[in-house]
Formats: structure tokens, C-alpha cells, sequence
């Protein structure tokens, strides 16, 4: 599994990854929202993910890290495990590479996110009612079919991929204070948090996580990774029960600060985008808006970038 490239920076991975996604993975709206401004008081732009192929960020990491394999690699197939928007992403890029896929996904995944991964190209294999039951098969038929495991989140080139949503904000906005950003395994916010920190720019990045799956902010208290629980929440996407450990150093580094919300303030949420912006955002995106509705964010803020990460929502 290649990593990162001796001598070459996480940066400069981002760098690469957004020179190899051109052309292939647009770059998604950044809007000014005059409604969530005027209810919270301070200008938000809406970074619009939910709109990215496949509905999700996850499409960039994804494409990243299986546009990098050698010939070989390629010969012998891609496969992970996930129930949603990994899956996705993994069954979009690798079907556009003509590599061949497999998605390992829990026994409980809804039908609608099985029929998406199947009509993007992959082959869907059913182990186990939880994520982290798939995951064990996913690694192990991996090891016995030769293939290529693509994680969801704890990879540096699926780390770069998603710090192209870093890169692609500061090119778009010469003037603002803060990036809120959802919180599973770390994948994204590491990404974005270094892209836009390594640039030199005094902005913050603030994560958010459901109440229901705090590994991060548990990991940040102890200073270490260490299993936060993934309760029943409605943003499943990031109901991960442990931050990463290629990703953990990078939000100690960059992140400012990792806040949680409740699920009212979810639902809430996502019927706002629903009802003032016309989005359809899902659970695991919506809790960056969530924050803003619970008053968890900095009271300073004046310019602020709200990242909606997908839009797969049942």
C-alpha cells in the first residue's frame, strides 16, 4: 500500500491530489447564505459537498488513493467496507478506472445504499449487522484475493484527497475567520484543517461530532485515539467509534477545537437547509449547522465556511 513519499509533505500530497482530480472531480459551489447570516449574526457561505458526484466528499479520497495504484494493483481489483458513502465513492472512481470492486457492508445497510454502490459499478458483499464486523472481512478478503483495501478515512492519500475541499476554499475566499467541519474518523477535517493552516491564512478550524460519537473529542482529552461509542444518531456518516490514528496527529496540529450536538439540533438542521436553502444535506453534514443553531461556535466569528459533506439521506 503506498503511503506518503519520503520527502514529500502532506501539503504537497494535497497539491498532487488536486492536479489529478482536474478535470475528472469538479469543484463543488461555495455559497453566501443572506438566511443562516441574518439567524446567526455573522456571514456564512455554504461549502455544497452534498452536490459533489456520488453526493458525498468521499468521492475525493476515494479517487485519489485508486487512481494511485500501479498496473499491477489495478489488475487485481479495489475493495472496502462501508454502508454508505465510501462505498460510493470507492464503486464510482474505480468503475471510471475500469478496476474492478468490492464493498463489504453490514447486514442492516438500507436498500437504497446497496442499490447506489451496485449501480456505480461495485460488487456488494453482505457480513455482519455492524461497521466494524465489515470491516474485519473487508481487510481479510483483501489479504486472500490479493486486492487493494482503500479505508475510509486513515490513508494519506485518501487524507489528500479530501484536503482538495481546503485548497478549493482559500482559492475561492480571500477574507474569512473560520471552516466548520463534521468529525467521523478524521479523514476530511485533517485534510481541509492542514490545507488551509499550512497556507499561513489565521483562520480557525472548528470540528463537529454527533453527542452520540465523541471519539474525537474523548481522543483530544486523553491524547491518544480511543473508542468514543457510535450510538444510534442521525448522522450515521460519522458514527465512527474511533478518530484515526494517521489522522489524529493532524487534527491535534491544526484543528482549534472539536465541539458535539444533539440530535434535535440535527433534525433541526437538516429541515433549515431543507426549508431556507432548498438542500437536501444528511445527518453527518448537517452538524456543522447544528453547532451555529446550539451557539458551540466561537462568538467572535464575522466570515465563516460551513462544509455540508454529503447529501445521502433516506
Amino acid at each position: 500500500m503506498p503511503l506518503k513519499a519520503e520527502g514529500t509533505s502532506m501539503l504537497g500530497l494535497v497539491r498532487d491530489a488536486a492536479s489529478r482530480m482536474k478535470g475528472v472531480i469538479n469543484p463543488t459551489p461555495l455559497i453566501l447564505s443572506g438566511a443562516l447570516s441574518r439567524l446567526f449574526g455573522f456571514e456564512v457561505r455554504l461549502k455544497l459537498e452534498n452536490l459533489q458526484k456520488t453526493g458525498s466528499f468521499k468521492v475525493r479520497g476515494a479517487y485519489n488513493r485508486i487512481s494511485s495504484l500501479n498496473g499491477e494493483e489495478r489488475s487485481r481489483g479495489v475493495i472496502t467496507a462501508s454502508s454508505g458513502n465510501h462505498a460510493q465513492g470507492v464503486a464510482w472512481a474505480a468503475t471510471l478506472l475500469g478496476i474492478r470492486s468490492m464493498v463489504v457492508m453490514p447486514e442492516t445497510t438500507p436498500i437504497i445504499k446497496y442499490m447506489a454502490a451496485r449501480e456505480y459499478g461495485a460488487e456488494v458483499v453482505f457480513h455482519g449487522k455492524f461497521f466494524d464486523e465489515s470491516y474485519v472481512q473487508a481487510v481479510d478478503l483483501a489479504k486472500k484475493n490479493g486486492m487493494t483495501f482503500v479505508p475510509p478515512f486513515d490513508d494519506d492519500l485518501v487524507i489528500a484527497g479530501q484536503g482538495t475541499i481546503g485548497l478549493e476554499i482559500i482559492g475561492a475566499l480571500d477574507d474569512f475567520d473560520a471552516v466548520i467541519v463534521p468529525v467521523g474518523g478524521g479523514g476530511l477535517i485533517s485534510g481541509i484543517a492542514l490545507a488551509i493552516k499550512e497556507s499561513g491564512r489565521p483562520v480557525k478550524v472548528i470540528g463537529v461530532e454527533a453527542e452520540a460519537s465523541k471519539s474525537c473529542i474523548l481522543s483530544l482529552k486523553e491524547g491518544r485515539p480511543v473508542n468514543g461509542g457510535a450510538g444510534a444518531t442521525l448522522a450515521d456518516g460519522i458514527a465512527v467509534k474511533r478518530v484515526g490514528e494517521k489522522t489524529f496527529p493532524l487534527i491535534r496540529k491544526y484543528v482549534d477545537d472539536v465541539v458535539a450536538v444533539s440530535e434535535d439540533s440535527i433534525a433541526g438542521a437538516i429541515l433549515k437547509l431543507m426549508e431556507r436553502k432548498k438542500l437536501v444535506v444528511e445527518g453527518a453534514g448537517a452538524v456543522v449547522i447544528a453547532a451555529a443553531m446550539e451557539g458551540r461556535l466561537p462568538p467572535s466569528l464575522k466570515k465563516s465556511v460551513f462544509v455540508l459533506s454529503g447529501g445521502n439521506i433516506d
